[in-house]
């Protein structure tokens, strides 16, 4: 069966597709892809992981064609990321609003 084994970082992307034997799971997937080697930063008591964008736990046994993710941390969540940058937004304008009425 083929799987595929992926993580991304900001600058370099890595996918591996691999030709395995029926019941692997998760964590043979990615020790079979050789993605720990080439990315000591990964611990995977720390990364998650997912199948298709859904979490997924190392013992989990794969099917044919799916597809191993590795989650790296982000520095910060998106939706926290939008938020300050709205707030950002807000105080600008309000800034520019009483720069105006001063003048």
């Amino acid at each position: 069966m083929k799987v595929s084994v992926i993580y991304a970082l900001p600058q370099e992307q890595y996918l591996e597709a691999l030709d395995v034997a029926d019941s692997i799971t998760v964590e043979d997937a990615i020790k079979m892809s050789h993605v720990l080697e080439r990315f000591p930063e990964i611990d995977l008591s720390v990364h998650k992981v997912g199948v298709f964008a859904k979490l997924a736990k190392l013992n989990q046994t794969l099917r044919d064609g799916d597809r191993v993710e590795i989650y790296r941390s982000l520095p910060r969540k998106p939706r926290d990321a939008h938020a300050m940058d709205d707030k950002k937004a807000r105080i600008r304008a309000k800034k520019e609003k009483r720069t105006e009425i001063e003048n």
